[in-house]
C-alpha cells in the first residue's frame, strides 16, 4: 500500500514548502482541488520543482475536456491525474488514451457514483478506482467494511485507493486487509503540528 498526502486550502507558498518538506517522505503528493483551482497548472510546475522523490498527484476532478485537462496537467509535472467517475464513458476513455500514451496513471474519483455506472466503467485496467467519501457528508465512514463491499461486488477492479478522513489507525486496518493499493490523508498530516512527525506515523501504519 501507498500513503497519498493530500496538500489542500492552504496559499501556493505554504503547499510548496509542505511538498518541500514532504518529498521523499511520503509515496505520493496530491495537489489538491483548490490548489488547482486557485492557481492553476503553472502550480503544478512549481510544486515539480521541489519533488524529486515523490511521485505528484493533481486532483483536477476532471468531468469534461478530458484530453486537454490531462495532456496540461502532464505536461506541467503531473503523475497521476484524476477524471470523476461521474463524466461520460467517452471523457474517460480520452483521459485514459493520454495517461497511457504518456506512461501516466489516471485516478477515477468515484464520489456518488452509482454501482450500475461503476460496472460500466470497470474497463480500465491501469487506473486507479478512488472510493471517496465527502468532506461535505455527515455519516460515519468505516474504510475497511467500505473497501470490503467494493471488492466483493467489483473483484475485476484490482487498482483501489480510498480517501475521506481516514486516521492512523483505519490506515492500519486497511494495511492489514490488503486490498487497497492507495491510502490518502489530507489534514491529519498536512494539518498536523509537526506534519513530518505525522507522515513517517502514516508511512510506518501502511507500510508494515
Amino acid at each position: 500500500m501507498r500513503l497519498q498526502a493530500a496538500i489542500d486550502r492552504v496559499s501556493l507558498e505554504e503547499a510548496v514548502a509542505l511538498a518541500e518538506q514532504l518529498d521523499g517522505k511520503t509515496d505520493i503528493l496530491e495537489m489538491g482541488t483548490s490548489l488547482v483551482k486557485d492557481y492553476g497548472n503553472l502550480a503544478i510546475e512549481k510544486l515539480r520543482t521541489v519533488l524529486t522523490k515523490t511521485d505528484l498527484l493533481v486532483d483536477s476532478k476532471t468531468i469534461d475536456e478530458g484530453a486537454y485537462e490531462f495532456n496540461q496537467a502532464f505536461r506541467h509535472g503531473g503523475d497521476i491525474v484524476t477524471v470523476m467517475g461521474a463524466a461520460s464513458i467517452d471523457t474517460l476513455n480520452v483521459c485514459y488514451e493520454v495517461a497511457e500514451k504518456q506512461n501516466k496513471t489516471m485516478m477515477i474519483d468515484l464520489l456518488e457514483v452509482t454501482d450500475e455506472k461503476i460496472k460500466k466503467i470497470q474497463i480500465f485496467p491501469n487506473a486507479i478506482y478512488a472510493l471517496h467519501h465527502s468532506v461535505d457528508r455527515k455519516d460515519s465512514f468505516d474504510a475497511t467494511a467500505s473497501v470490503e463491499a467494493f471488492h466483493q461486488k467489483f473483484p475485476e477492479i484490482k487498482r483501489l485507493a480510498i480517501a475521506g478522513g481516514i486516521d492512523l489507525t483505519q490506515a492500519g486496518l486497511l494495511a492489514d486487509q490488503g486490498l487497497i493499493e492507495v491510502v490518502i490523508v489530507g489534514s491529519k498530516i498536512t494539518k498536523a503540528e509537526n506534519p513530518l512527525k505525522a507522515v513517517n506515523e502514516f508511512m510506518g501504519a501502511v507500510h508494515k
